[in-house]
């Protein structure tokens, strides 16, 4: 049985995503890639492969939506470069999780911070209400 408490949450979340400039929403999933390879190089400093591998799934699953969001006819160069980064971002997240590799995860932790920092000071300049 859920709690009240538990509704007003849930309801918060759900509202959280629906209300947010797309903007913002690019924020959220770089944040939630970042949050997942952290928790996977966790996972592996503590021998648990599973959580690893959970992890690593779940940035790759937000990798690939980071992917979709891309429109190469109105972003051009930019888009397609973010597109091969992505994509080496992805492949490297398949072979850290086939090697349980916590190196690749910093590498890739690395390259998606960078990106989520740009994103977020690109956001201040337009005047989008990013929050870093």
């Amino acid at each position: 049985m859920a709690l009240p408490n538990q509704f007003g949450y849930q309801a918060y979340q759900k509202n959280k995503y629906e209300t947010a400039s797309p903007h913002r929403l690019i924020l959220m999933l770089y944040d939630g890639a970042l949050s997942n390879i952290r928790h996977a190089a966790e996972a592996l400093d503590g021998r648990d492969a599973e959580a690893a591998r959970r992890a690593i799934l779940k940035a790759q699953d937000i990798v690939s939506e980071l992917l979709s969001c891309l429109n190469v006819e109105q972003g051009g160069d930019i888009a397609l470069n973010l597109r091969r980064l992505y994509l080496y971002v992805f492949n490297r997240l398949v072979q850290a999780n086939v090697r349980k590799d916590r190196t690749i995860l910093e590498e890739v932790d690395g390259i998606l911070s960078d990106l989520r920092s740009a994103w977020a000071e690109i956001g201040k300049e337009v005047g989008l209400g990013a929050r870093p």
